[in-house]
């Protein structure tokens, strides 16, 4: 063996010997590498394979546009959980969810994280791509702000001057929005918000009064209160009146809406219809959130034949148990306005 191990420093000494050693190492070092690096995106995807979030359909690639827009070297926030956008998220909006995850940073969500799947986060970004110079965003229901922040920072980075118009009927969670949209650098006169229920006309709505902000996230209002009603609500404290705010109204100051995020609780096919004709004439694309089979029909009906271009879907996901089938998780459709965003 010495005499081998010997031969062996000799024959490196070889200036074409030792060319050829070293790259030998060199190609095991990378195949080693490329091999950690495979078995690694086995672990990431292979448990999400059957997930239902991969059963959408779209008119472009949903995960390109995710990882396009996807933050370079996000940066942790002591108090906030980061995502992949760079969106700093307070862990006390959703306590049940977020508690403990302060310091994160999230991963890109494919095919979900805890809140959104590849559906909505495509559509959403989807906007931004198709929009030129300015981004103004109308989010209706938009609780801690999410899709004012995550639509915003990505049109930011983006280039695009940013405008967020929120409505909200929670007080809490108008505190909370305020407060997010200025941890992600969002100055005070970019942003709006209206205390009050989105609707197709105005009038008074009831609101479920919850004695902490960001423990329920799906309260109902309840429209077109008689006046026994309204008077009922205001003695026992349940509930918080509310003017209902009409499209209209929060669309006034602007001449365009490149996105309308709706998701109100299972309004969305009456108010869409209600609306029609001012979405056709301002807004460029509609992100929304759907709460069952019948509601997601009646919007295709409706959106089809006015000049909207179904993009994105992915129907709510039920479970079948019992009598009748129940939701499960939300449905996501993407419309893009034909008269206003051409596809690039």
């Amino acid at each position: 063996m010495a005499g081998a191990d010997r031969l062996r420093r000799l024959a490196y000494k070889v200036p074409q010997v030792r060319r050829l050693h070293d790259q030998r190492e060199a190609l095991r070092c990378e195949r080693d590498e490329l091999s950690a690096e495979l078995t690694a995106l086995r672990r990431q995807t292979l448990p999400s394979v059957d997930s239902p979030f991969y059963h959408y359909h779209a008119t472009f690639d949903p995960i390109e546009v995710m990882r396009r827009h996807a933050a370079p070297d996000v940066v942790a926030s002591p108090g906030h959980l980061t995502n992949f956008l760079g969106v700093r998220i307070d862990p006390k909006f959703l306590p049940h969810v977020l508690a403990g995850r302060a310091g994160e940073v999230e991963d890109i969500p494919i095919p979900a994280n805890w809140h959104a799947d590849i559906a909505e986060w495509g559509a959403v970004l989807r906007a931004v791509d198709l929009a030129r110079g300015h981004f103004t965003v109308v989010e209706l229901g938009c609780g801690w702000g999410c899709w004012l922040n995550n639509a915003g920072v990505a049109a930011r980075r983006a280039g695009l001057a940013v405008t967020l118009v929120g409505v909200e009927a929670d007080a809490g969670h108008i505190g909370f929005a305020k407060e997010a949209c200025a941890a992600n650098g969002f100055a005070p006169e970019t942003l709006t918000l209206h205390r009050g229920v989105a609707a197709a006309s105005s009038g008074w709505a009831l609101f479920p009064r919850q004695e902490e902000a960001g423990i329920n996230w799906g309260l109902e209002p309840v429209f077109g209160a008689s006046e026994e009603q309204r008077g009922a609500a205001k003695e026992s404290s349940a509930y918080d009146e509310l003017p209902m705010i009409g499209l209209d109204d929060i669309m006034a100051p602007h001449d365009r809406i490149d996105m309308l995020h709706i998701d109100i609780q299972g309004g969305e096919a009456d108010f869409i219809a209600g609306c029609l004709p001012a979405l056709q004439a301002r807004v460029a694309y509609l992100v929304i959130g759907t709460h069952s089979r019948p509601i997601e029909g009646a919007i295709m009906q409706t959106l089809l034949g006015a000049g909207f271009i179904l993009e994105m879907e992915r129907p709510a996901i039920l479970v079948l148990a019992g009598n009748a089938p129940t939701v499960k998780v939300d449905g996501v459709q993407g419309w893009r306005n034909a008269g206003l965003c051409c596809v690039v």
